[in-house]
């Protein structure tokens, strides 16, 4: 039986009158088969449950940080019990190998979830600023709009710290991997959250997405995806006049110091490239290496590429599965035509790839001999592609990695994390490893440029849920003091 869902709305599976009840098809990207159908939900669907996140607004903004708390850390026990289910769906719908999808796709949220809850309960939301109380309290109600890559960790990032600040939400996942926000609508269920604190709509960015971003209800929207569709967000808000979060994409570098362990750092790089079939946001996609080490690098990756064999990712070995559609099949095949045209060559690896008879399969790619300026360079692929590039000394490596529209992420390289991080605060970018530091669910995660602004995860971004309000009060006032908590 392949699965139909409704919409979750004001804590009921709702079926609206938009479309007379079309439905979308959600495909597994490695075997092309429908695994489910989801509403195509538009305007009515938005309005319902908006108005459900209002009505709910008054009552959830007004409950106890600690009470918000252990809702958060409830959803974290109901999703953890069913975080192999969950695992599997990604593994299904996005083409995540499994073993990624259950150590990254699903134990980061989960981790998001619990980090969170312990934030709202020791944050101090009321303080005192001379004669005032000024009180850091929700922002309203909360449009987030979700991709298709990291599908629970992106909805997690948003929908923990909104409503653990007092928000109330109404959720657009993505229609290309829109079942395991519908699992996560049965946990919110299951954990008995006040009906309306958490709506999900299920429908396209060009109809629900929009309808939800330009509505006047909305107080906020965090939207994380492209450019054009960041853009289009914006535009919206602005008509409302509503504060907005935007993670757009990323250009990411792995700068790759004379001093550094060229060995680890080119393992450690080609692996970042190619997590996710290169569909992360924060992927390290230009490779900057010393002139005098290039080809080295080149040798070690051609050694290296054999392991990134495209697969099927319910495999337990898999490292690398398919995109997650036939337009993104699309959309990396013209890049890399595109460059391979342009005199880029590529790295053939020591043995061919074979790829799978069916699914939205494609070869890692490692392409050298690129110019700067070509798309493959400056853009977002999203897919296995890396590209190699030699710089000249120390200034010409943060002139190129500086060089894109984007500054999501990065790497620097180095024998000493000291050098690295002097030559990383010359990077125009929201986050940086150096020398391969793990990525920290504690800390900001967001970027510069077209990448987008405000942040994501830990205390900054629980901030970006709340407002302020400031209670002047005669000096003297029995009040000070007593309620600043």
């Amino acid at each position: 039986m392949i699965s139909r869902y409704s919409h979750f709305i004001d804590g009921c599976w709702i079926d609206t009158g938009d479309h007379d009840g079309q439905t979308l098809s959600v495909e597994n990207p490695a075997t092309t088969e429908t695994i489910a159908y989801i509403l195509r939900g538009g305007s009515d669907a938005v309005h319902r449950a908006v108005s459900a996140a209002q009505r709910a607004f008054s009552t959830w903004s007004a409950t106890e940080p600690s009470t918000r708390a252990a809702y958060l850390r409830a959803l974290a026990d109901k999703v953890e019990e069913n975080a192999e289910s969950f695992a599997q769906t990604i593994c299904a719908e996005v083409g995540t190998p499994i073993r990624i999808a259950r150590e990254v796709q699903t134990a980061l949220p989960i981790r998001v979830l619990r980090r969170t809850a312990d934030l709202v309960n020791d944050t101090i939301f009321v303080r005192e600023i001379g004669n005032s109380l000024v009180e850091d309290i929700p922002v309203g109600v909360v449009a987030a709009i979700t991709p298709w890559n990291y599908p629970l960790h992106q909805i997690i990032a948003k929908l923990a710290p909104a409503i653990g600040a007092g928000c109330t939400v109404v959720l657009k996942p993505s229609e290309v991997a829109p079942i395991n926000a519908l699992m996560l609508a049965e946990a919110v269920a299951a954990v008995g959250l006040p009906p309306g604190v958490v709506n999900i709509v299920t429908g396209t960015g060009a109809e629900a997405g929009a309808a939800l971003a330009a509505h006047p209800g909305i107080d906020m929207i965090s939207f994380t995806g492209s450019v054009s569709g960041g853009a289009a967000v914006s535009r919206a808000a602005a008509e409302n006049v509503v504060r907005t979060a935007l993670e757009l994409g990323g250009k990411s570098a792995s700068v790759i110091l004379p001093s550094a362990d060229l060995t680890t750092a080119v393992k450690v790089g080609l692996a970042n490239c190619f997590l996710n079939s290169g569909q992360t946001c924060s992927a390290w996609t230009r490779m900057l290496v010393p002139r005098n080490a290039y080809y080295a690098v080149l040798d070690s990756i051609k050694a290296l590429l054999a392991r990134y064999g495209p697969s099927d990712p319910s495999d337990d070995n898999s490292r690398l599965g398919p995109v997650v559609s036939a337009v993104q099949l699309r959309r990396v095949q013209h890049f890399i035509g595109d460059a391979l045209a342009r005199g880029a060559h590529r790295v053939e690896p020591e043995t061919p790839f074979v790829l799978p008879s069916a699914g939205h399969f494609v070869e890692p790619t490692v392409l050298f001999d690129v110019a700067e300026s070509d798309p493959v360079f400056q853009e977002e692929v999203f897919g296995p592609v890396l590209v190699v590039h030699p710089y000249d000394d120390v200034d010409d490596a943060a002139r190129l990695a500086n060089c894109t529209q984007y500054g999501l992420a990065g790497g620097v390289w180095a024998a000493t994390d000291d050098e690295a991080l002097a030559f990383a605060r010359r990077l125009r970018t929201g986050q940086i490893d150096i020398n391969g530091g793990p990525f920290n669910p504690d800390a900001p995660f967001g970027g510069f440029k077209r990448s987008g602004h405000g942040r994501e995860l830990g205390p900054i971004g629980l901030a970006e849920y709340l407002t302020t309000r400031s209670a002047q009060l005669r000096p003297g006032s029995e009040l000070l003091r007593a309620t600043a908590h």
